[in-house]
């Protein structure tokens, strides 16, 4: 019946409660709520979607929680209704055992805005504990004598409810010798006491037997009874008295177990059994009396158990004293529990994640997490820090951290921290907690792949095969997975008209290049171009690296010999060599080039046959043709040699040219030399003096209007080199490379000389002097694809520009093969001997010079010659003609010279400025003839 009753109240109370939580909140966050204890599971404590204006299905939406920090949780969250509902029975008494109100705080988590919300239930106590006593029978012993009035104290109740629920009142059964008397001490406690109010005789009766009850103001009461048996007891004169009425002691919490708090001490007068006093607590509650232990003889107080500054702090325990006649006192003992030092800080992380990417803007949020300490004072202040990473904590709610980034990441750095949370309080000695994260930073492309060289340079032989890998480039990109897949291309370009992409190939994986086609040196040397690698990041990046292709040269090109040209019109050009002519005359040279370069180019020359093997010499680098002993009657006129060009390429090629030299002292002599060795001469060559005898009359004539007609090609050459030297250009736009350069300064080659054409062949011998020209550059037949000989006249300087200069472009030779001044090929530079050649000495032969000259004039008006040359080429012209020209010739720098003259090209200059030549032992312009250099 009585538990239905309290059913019954408990209801009326459960709807208070309710109605009361439903109003009881405040601002800032903290909402507050009251339940009363021992209510079921699921009991409705309060509506939090409402107080924290949600709908109930965003709970769960929003990720709304309670925040659990290691402890039994009492609330849960009903994720239908949104209500706060009871886990579990709720019992006050185990919760604040010692405490008026019971108020338990936990706090709501809102997940995505990383909001906290303080909730504070109170549990309202209900009459569900009656008074108990500890002891099962209280024996108490008073002795015959005593004095009407004498108090006895007796035991205390306990009721664990508060308020009107608690300990209100104590009865004693009625009787004729004692009566209940109640104390109330200073900390609100009733002391019941036995009052004697009869005198008492232990022969009537000995022992007295009594019912103590403590009752609640519960509706409806609670009580709860001991029984007090009152033994009557013979005379002790005197009661036990403490030293001290109250003992008080200050104790660390870290004290172990057996160590002495302090001693009591009680003195008794009496003798014997009534003197003997014997020491045990009274009122001592459950929770001290497991810590604390009392010795009975000694008074001494022990520690049993373990203190705890943060569960209890202080104890108040009573101390009774009685002697063996029964008589007995009580002091009070106070117990002050010291905080010590001994809870590390606690860090318990609320969220985190385990990644973020890189390059996010300072902020981004890491984990939030709690730090408190169960201590008190400055042992239970807590500092939290990390090291120093680009990561910082920021407070936001009491004890409550968010971590957060510092700066932007980068993952190309550090792949991933190791973040490590420190919490120290401010205790002595302090103490410490530290729990790690663990943070991977996601890759972003923010790097393009880079290439292991700025610029690469590769080699490849000419005539190579097609579809050969010849070369690789190799890009890394630092970041990771798609962004790191570098592909390689070639950037659009063109070559020769051709797109580069028939040339060049690269694999797009691995970056090989690959020839499409066989390249030739001779076409181009070098090929630029530009690699692209780009990665496969969202967008891709990319980076640019530049590719220089050398064609490395082959000896796969013959030597080519430009001097003595082969003749058009199937004569034989013929050297003429004085029989007077000393050894080491120079009779001719041999011209050749090599289109090749380096090794391949350089040229050595040889005398394959000879018709008189002694007679003549080659000249090993220089090609010159020189007479090798002196020349004798009995030596032919016509000599025959034949003179081999071999490159030092591997394996080395060659070409060979035949050379026929006429040896005579004069020109007179040349012609009836000539003349003997001809066929018999028909009648109409008889006319043949007669038609030199007109032209040596003519010449007579037109001299004078020759030499005005030659100062004014000098004058006007000495006007064009005058504008090029201004405008710093090459004749007609010829490139730099088409110029002769020696010593160091490239020049125009530019000649003065007399030749004499001959020819075996023809029926009658033709004497001509063809007039001075100026051999300006020198012509390759092949760069402007014409068969014509190789000498030009100066009007011809302004059809320069009709070759492609680029055709045949030939890069400078290695240096390893450059010769020496006295190896160079060309004229005789090296060689200063004056030679001399035979020229006419009287008034015919001057004639006859005359009346050749106007036939040179007459030949190189009308192109043709008569004398077995070719057109512009006159036969053996190469000695005593005009030079040969270089433009439109590949750069054959090492092999040039000037044919039938021993002045370098220093030399050659000097005269076109109008200086007199360094070199040849002075020799100098006499009678309007020159000497051959």
């Amino acid at each position: 019946m009585a538990k239905r009753q309290l059913l019954l109240d408990c209801s009326g109370l459960v709807l208070l409660y309710i109605f009361l939580g439903t109003l009881w909140e405040s601002g800032a966050g903290q909402i507050r709520y009251l339940v009363p204890e021992e209510t079921d599971k699921g009991f409705f404590v309060g509506n939090v979607s409402k107080d924290l204006g949600l709908e109930p299905r965003e709970l769960a939406e929003r990720g709304v929680r309670i925040v659990s920090r290691g402890k039994t949780q009492l609330f849960a969250l009903n994720p239908r209704s949104g209500s706060l509902i009871t886990a579990g029975r709720i019992d006050r008494e185990e919760l604040c055992e010692a405490v008026s109100s019971c108020f338990l705080n936990m706090e709501i988590l809102v997940e995505d805005t990383l909001k906290i919300y303080g909730v504070e239930v109170e549990i309202m106590d209900i009459n569900d504990n009656a008074p108990s006593f500890q002891e099962e029978e209280v024996e108490i012993k008073v002795s015959e004598h005593a004095t009407l009035g004498s108090r006895f104290p007796l035991p205390n109740a306990r009721d664990p409810d508060v308020g009107m629920n608690s300990l209100q009142r104590y009865q004693l059964n009625p009787n004729s010798y004692f009566s209940l008397q109640v104390r109330d001490s200073t900390d609100g406690a009733k002391n019941p006491e036995l009052v004697l109010e009869g005198s008492l005789d232990r022969e009537t009766q000995a022992a007295h037997h009594l019912l103590l009850t403590a009752l609640d103001g519960g509706d409806p009461i609670r009580q709860g009874t001991v029984p007090v048996r009152v033994v009557v007891l013979d005379v002790n004169d005197h009661i036990p008295k403490f030293t001290q009425s109250t003992y008080e002691v200050s104790v660390p919490e870290n004290l172990s177990s057996g160590t002495r708090v302090l001693t009591v001490n009680a003195i008794d007068p009496d003798e014997g059994i009534n003197g003997q006093v014997v020491y045990s607590f009274r009122n001592v509650e459950s929770k001290a009396s497991k810590i604390f232990q009392l010795n009975s003889l000694s008074g001494d107080v022990l520690i049993q158990g373990s203190l705890d500054f943060e569960k209890y702090r202080f104890y108040e325990m009573e101390i009774q004293a009685q002697d063996g006649g029964g008589l007995s006192t009580t002091a009070k003992m106070l117990v002050t529990v010291v905080d010590v030092n001994d809870n590390a800080p606690e860090i318990t992380i609320t969220s985190s994640t385990n990644s973020v990417l890189e390059n996010s803007p300072p902020g981004a949020v890491i984990a939030l997490l709690n730090v408190q300490d169960q201590d008190s004072g400055e042992n239970g202040q807590v500092s939290c820090f990390i090291p120093n990473l680009p990561f910082k904590l920021e407070k936001t709610y009491g004890n409550y951290y968010k971590l957060i980034t510092n700066r932007a990441l980068d993952r190309e750095q550090v792949q991933s921290y190791d973040i490590t949370l420190t919490a120290t309080d401010k205790g002595s000695p302090p103490l410490s907690t530290e729990t790690h994260i663990l943070l991977n930073v996601a890759d972003d492309n923010d790097n393009p792949p880079t290439f292991t060289d700025s610029s690469y340079s590769a080699y490849i032989l000419e005539n190579n095969p097609r579809g050969a890998s010849f070369f690789s480039v190799t890009a890394l990109d630092q970041d990771s997975k798609e962004n790191a897949q570098v592909t390689y291309s070639l950037a659009e370009d063109t070559l020769q008209g051709a797109p580069l992409s028939s040339y060049i190939s690269i694999n797009s994986d691995t970056g090989i290049l690959y020839a499409l086609c066989s390249f030739d040196y001779e076409q181009f040397h070098e090929l630029q171009l530009w690699v692209t690698a780009h990665d496969s990041g969202n967008p891709p990046l990319s980076s640019n690296v530049s590719l220089s292709i050398f064609v490395l040269d082959q000896n796969d090109n013959v030597p080519e010999i430009l001097y003595p040209a082969l003749p058009t019109d199937g004569s034989t050009g013929v050297e003429l060599a004085p029989r007077s002519a000393e050894p080491g005359y120079l009779v001719t040279k041999v011209v050749a080039v090599d289109r090749d370069s380096g090794q391949n180019a350089w040229l050595s020359y040889r005398l394959l046959k000879a018709s008189d093997p002694g007679l003549f010499s080659v000249g090993l680098h220089t090609g010159e043709v020189r007479t090798a002993r002196a020349l004798l009657d009995r030596d032919a006129l016509k000599q025959s040699l034949v003179v081999a060009v071999q490159d030092h390429g591997q394996p080395p090629l060659s070409a060979t040219v035949t050379l026929t030299v006429a040896v005579a002292d004069s020109i007179p002599d040349v012609l009836a030399d000539l003349g003997s060795l001809e066929s018999p001469a028909s009648p109409e060559d008889s006319g043949l003096t007669l038609y030199l005898v007109v032209a040596v009359a003519a010449v007579s004539c037109v001299f004078l209007a020759f030499v005005i007609v030659l100062l004014a090609l000098r004058l006007r050459r000495w006007h064009m080199s005058r504008l090029l030297q201004a405008s710093g250009s090459g004749l007609a736009g010829v490139p730099a490379s088409q110029f002769v350069g020696v010593d160091g300064v490239r020049a125009f080659l530019q000649t003065y000389s007399h030749e004499v054409s001959l020819t075996a062949d023809s029926r009658g011998s033709h004497v001509i002097f063809p007039q001075p020209n100026y051999a300006d550059t020198l012509i390759s037949q092949e760069s402007c694809g014409k068969s014509e000989p190789l000498l030009i006249t100066e009007d011809s300087v302004t059809g320069l520009g009709k070759c492609d200069p680029t055709a045949n472009q030939q890069a400078p030779p290695n240096t390893d093969w450059r010769f020496s001044q006295a190896q160079r090929p060309g004229t005789s530079g090296s060689q200063n001997g004056d030679e001399t050649g035979t020229w006419p000495n009287n008034q015919f032969d001057t004639e006859m010079l005359q009346a050749m000259i106007l036939a040179s004039a007459s030949e190189a008006a009308d192109g043709s010659s008569t004398l077995g040359g070719g057109a512009g080429t006159m036969g053996l012209s190469a000695r005593y003609g005009p030079q040969f020209t270089l433009q439109h010739v590949p750069d054959y720098r090492q092999n040039v010279y000037i044919p039938g003259s021993n002045a370098t090209l220093t030399n050659a200059a000097g005269k076109r400025d109008g200086k007199a030549p360094a070199g040849g032992n002075g020799n100098k312009k006499k009678s309007g003839k020159k000497e051959k250099k």
